[in-house]
């Protein structure tokens, strides 16, 4: 599978957000990560579906759109038609995991499933059936520019084997303190989309360049 970069615009300047997301599309990211929070699920708000149909108006990139909310099958139906291409919820927000997966596909987008650091990996098998993509969470989601927990290494790698064993080619995200300096043992550990945030937003296209390489390079060893 190619190893993805993901952009996570919470990091982004909004003032400046348009020139930004040209800007590591250009240097290569073929994903931009939206983190939707509700204040309740997690304790920060952020965008929600206007700011999903802007970005698609001008831009070609897939919408990796990470819903942090309560409930998150209420806004399904909204995030596709505002032209998210991966929608993926939290495992601990959802009353019927199976049922919101299943909807997530009825509207035509990619199915993704999150746990936070406090989930044991192990939760998500009876649902690697259903799902595109995984998030595992490297701190504990709703703020940006925190330090990544070093056991989420070992979660990688769980993650990674239990995919192995589905047999399907289900994406495996991580998201949370991912730098320049520890995203290389990350993708060995398995991971093959990478969220990026303040390490690629504080200075956008040389950043993200940066990440390209160290993907294009771990892909080829």
């Amino acid at each position: 599978m190619d190893n993805i970069l993901a952009p996570s615009i919470l990091a982004a300047d909004v003032m400046r957000l348009g020139k930004q997301v040209c800007e590591v599309s250009e240097a290569g990211a073929k994903y931009l990560h939206i983190d939707v929070m509700d204040g309740t699920f997690v304790p920060s708000l952020s965008y929600g579906v206007c700011v999903v149909e802007s970005i698609r108006k001008s831009c070609d990139m897939v919408l990796d759109v990470h819903l942090m909310i309560v409930e998150p099958a209420r806004y399904i139906e909204a995030f596709a038609k505002a032209g998210a291409d991966i929608i993926t919820v939290h495992l601990e927000a959802c009353a019927d995991a199976e049922e919101t997966i299943a909807q997530i596909h009825r509207f035509g987008c990619r199915a993704g499933l999150s746990i936070k650091p406090g989930t044991p990996v192990e939760e998500i098998g009876r649902y690697l059936g259903q799902i595109d993509l995984l998030l595992v969470m490297s701190v504990e989601p709703g703020f940006g520019g925190q330090k990544f927990f070093p056991e989420s290494i070992e979660r990688i790698r769980t993650a990674r084997h239990m995919i192995g064993q589905e047999g399907r080619d289900i994406d495996l995200e991580v998201d949370g303190g991912i730098t320049q300096e520890n995203v290389r043992e990350v993708l060995r550990a398995g991971a093959n989309v990478i969220v990026a945030g303040s390490a690629v937003f504080r200075d956008p296209g040389p950043a993200s360049r940066t990440f390209m390489k160290i993907l294009r390079e771990e892909q080829e060893r």
